[in-house]
């Protein structure tokens, strides 16, 4: 109709265009393996980018394609996070903490031709390259020519030095235009089964979150702010981070692998940092390091913090060293933010002990999202603080299925089903109290308890088996796995743990093992884990 507002494609491109306008001295800055310093900025990112869509057209990615990355937060990364999506193909990030079946069938499964791997991780390709023969093309490893160790790879995989490649590339003159509904980027997430599943993003799904993520009651970042995005660019996008920080002009810190609380604290410090982003072992270690050397923060006055509950006695903690915490809570179905812990007039009438309380929910629905808590036969459940109720979400920037899977499309009302079961309070915080425990949650990163089930009844001794969630201070949650020995059989704990090494990455691998003769069943042949959580996860107190 005549006399509208323009219309413009919401590209993730157009976030590093206006970041290298509008703020081009704004640093970015990258912690590299030797443990160095390296500073650039927006204003030479969006270059480097446009100079890196070359080479990727050179190396024969097409618009729609998937490209890999397996790597740690840095300059480099970014670089690629803007040139694949911003060409029209997508950035497939895949956690290198995933055993290497799993980052195989990733990388099978997103059809990735190409792998963009920091040298750290080389080891990881090599041992998958193998897998994928007939896909995979090359492998670009993130680094001078110098520090580019060699690749074993098979033949018809070529190895490249990303900084060979971009030197010799042409800069594209500007970057292409097409519909905001276009892939952009994909996360993989075990979610409920023991195979990861694909969710993909779009253009306008990515920038309409960064926008909300910059909204006052959210992150909120202002170009004067630094923020240290220590969530690994893997876990669904670093949170929106790097399209959220350069939106705003933002410094943005990133520690690569040194995750360490000494070089954290280091790196927080030495740089500024004004807010701090990652999953709640981060939080935990760090206060940890600062309890034994009497060390403080100089700078930091803000902690974003998901992925799991955040303790309620550190969060007082952190406040008496000046430094709020506040809580997000999604998952990477939701890209991943749907709500944050920002206060209302309500809460401000609270006292220390219920202000605290209140703080340790997960927060209230952010604009563009919605949230719901069920019972078990679909009907809503009271906002009350108290009747709990299994949660779904929809909005613009959560999953309507996942990648190459059509069947587990949600409800024809949009309503994503978490798995998660919370409570949601009169104004609106909802707080997690339980979820479908088959899943464990420790550190942040998911475990799949079918996934382990499966190794352990691989053991030539194990019948049967079921793993369960057991509370941790400092993880959250660790695995335990119950067994039944094969008839004759008398399994060792110890040699069950070292069946599962190569076969799960080591921190998923169970903390102990328990031989029982028989597991509790019900009606339909199940394992039923609530009889094995009250006898093991939770057992009465003396």
């Amino acid at each position: 109709m005549e006399g509208l507002m323009q219309r413009r494609e919401l590209l993730i491109s157009s976030i590093i265009v206006h970041a290298a306008r509008h703020h081009g001295e704004a640093e970015v800055i990258s912690r590299r393996e030797d443990g160095s310093i390296v500073r650039t900025d927006y204003r030479t990112i969006e270059r480097r980018a446009r100079r890196l869509v070359g080479v990727l057209r050179a190396l024969g990615v097409k618009y729609g394609d998937r490209v890999a990355t397996l790597a740690m937060n840095s300059d480099r990364h970014l670089e690629l996070y803007y040139a694949i999506s911003g060409m029209g193909a997508v950035c497939n990030t895949i956690n290198p903490r995933l055993s290497t079946d799993d980052i195989a069938y990733i990388a099978a499964h997103a059809e990735d031709g190409l792998i963009f791997v920091d040298p750290c991780f080389v080891p990881l390709v090599e041992a998958v390259a193998p897998k994928l023969a007939g896909l995979l093309r090359a492998v670009v490893v993130l680094a001078e020519p110098a520090e580019t160790p060699a690749c074993d790879l098979p033949p018809g995989v070529a190895p490249h030095c990303y900084e060979t490649l971009l030197a010799a590339a042409p800069e594209e003159p500007e970057w292409p235009t097409f519909d905001e509904n276009t892939a952009a980027a994909m996360c993989y997430t075990s979610g409920t089964t023991g195979r990861p599943k694909g969710v993909l993003y779009s253009h306008r799904s990515a920038v309409l979150h960064a926008m909300m993520v910059n909204f006052a009651d959210s992150i909120g970042l202002r170009a004067i702010d630094r923020i240290a995005a220590v969530v690994p660019m893997f876990h669904v996008n670093a949170w929106g981070l790097p399209y959220v920080a350069p939106m705003a002009g933002a410094t943005l810190i990133m520690p690569g692998r040194h995750l360490d609380p000494a070089n954290l604290l280091g790196l927080l410090n030495a740089e500024r940092a004004t807010v701090a982003a990652s999953v709640p072992t981060i939080w935990l270690g760090l206060i940890a390091h600062l309890r034994e050397t009497g060390e403080s923060f100089r700078t930091l006055t803000r902690i974003v913090s998901g992925g799991a509950a955040f303790p309620r006695a550190l969060i007082g903690e952190y406040a008496r060293l000046g430094v709020s915490v506040s809580h997000a809570w999604g998952m990477t179905e939701s890209s991943p933010i749907v709500t944050f812990n920002a206060p209302k007039p309500a809460t401000a009438q609270l006292d220390a002990e219920a202000l605290l309380d209140q703080q340790a929910k997960q927060g209230r629905v952010v604009y563009g999202v919605d949230v719901r808590a069920e019972n078990e036969q679909g009907a809503e459940v009271p906002w009350d603080g108290r009747t709990p109720g299994n949660l779904l979400f929809r909005g613009h920037w959560v999953a309507s299925s996942y990648y190459r899977q059509p069947e587990t499309q949600v409800g024809v009302q949009g309503w994503f089903p978490t798995g998660d079961v919370g409570v949601i309070d009169e104004q609106g915080f909802v707080e997690l109290t339980d979820r479908t425990k088959d899943l464990i949650k420790s550190g942040g990163e998911w475990i799949s308890s079918i996934a382990l089930e499966n190794i352990a009844i691989g053991h030539p001794e194990v019948a049967e088996a079921a793993a369960i969630a057991t509370p941790d201070e400092k993880w959250g949650e660790r695995p335990l796995l119950i067994v039944v020995p094969r008839s004759g059989c008398a399994p060792e704990p110890d040699d069950v743990r070292k069946f599962f090494e190569g076969r799960t990455p080591s921190w998923s691998i169970p903390d102990r093992v328990i031989v029982t003769e028989e597991l509790p069943h019900g009606a339909t042949g199940k394992v039923l884990k609530s009889k094995l959580r009250a006898l093991y996860a939770n057992p009465p107190k003396p």
